[in-house]
């Protein structure tokens, strides 16, 4: 059975890796990237030693500031973003308080997400609203599979990390057609080798299962590309530029939150 015990010394030796790869690199912003990292990892860590808890509290806070971004990216008002929060923040709490009621807390954000252009008499722009903010709570709302999982779901972030990083150059590296018009600097070769770099983590973190495997090489690219497709539609090219050489949280969980789906969908 996987423990945040067992995870956290690779963590702290995958740090510990990548500091000295950064620090040999002498390359400022991956630097920054790395020093966002050494914050982040042990805190994350830390709340899910503590249980479902602490991976509920991770989650609600990470669900919070991904709709912040997410409103800002497709210019949603206040409103709908404050009743996006708590929609989100509902289906984190039912599975932490009460598991099982998921789908009807998100049923019941649904029907509030529908109530703000309804009442308002919003017809010129209701169902664009209302549009934005299904997608974005049918999006979001799988960050609540962390409090189930637990530390399952930090191994998956980790192999979906690896993933992507490995995806990046060797892409750049190995050349090839693009995997999408959505994403035209990622290519087949290196969704390849980053899907078989991911499963490698896997393995080695002792999480490997066919429906985690499926999760990451399918699940992991899905979700970069989901959140292309957004950016792309508002012509954006970050999440946002408050997280230190990765522009957004969204621009750090995009596959994370995908491949939760999956592994929920195939578990």
């Amino acid at each position: 059975m996987i423990t945040v015990a067992s995870l956290a010394p690779y963590l702290g030796g995958a740090l510990a890796v990548g500091g000295v790869a950064v620090a040999a690199s002498r390359r400022r912003e991956l630097l920054i990237r790395w020093c966002a990292w050494a914050v982040g990892v042990p805190l994350v860590t830390g709340a899910f030693w503590l249980g479902r808890p602490g991976a509920a509290a991770v989650a609600v806070v990470a669900g919070v500031i991904a709709v912040l971004e997410f409103g800002a990216l497709l210019g949603m008002g206040r409103l709908d973003r404050a009743v996006l929060a708590a929609a989100v923040t509902g289906v984190v709490l039912a599975a932490w308080l009460a598991p099982g009621q998921e789908f009807r807390a998100v049923a019941v954000g649904a029907l509030a997400l529908a109530a703000v252009p309804l009442l308002a008499g919003d017809a010129d722009h209701g169902l664009r609203r209302l549009g934005d903010g299904l997608l974005g709570l049918a999006w979001l709302s799988v960050l609540a599979a962390l409090v189930p999982l637990g530390a399952s779901a930090l191994a998956l972030f980790v192999a979906v990390s690896v993933a992507d990083i490995v995806a990046s150059f060797a892409g750049r590296g190995l050349g090839g057609p693009p995997l999408s018009p959505l994403s035209p600097a990622k290519r087949w070769s290196g969704t390849v080798a980053g899907a078989a770099a991911g499963l490698g983590a896997l393995a080695v973190l002792s999480a490997l299962s066919w429906p985690t495997a499926v999760a990451v090489a399918v699940g992991g690219p899905a979700g970069d590309l989901l959140e292309s497709m957004v950016k792309r539609g508002v012509r954006t090219k970050d999440s946002g530029s408050w997280l230190a050489g990765s522009g957004g949280l969204l621009d750090r969980i995009d596959s994370l939150l995908v491949a939760l789906a999956v592994l929920l969908v195939l578990r």
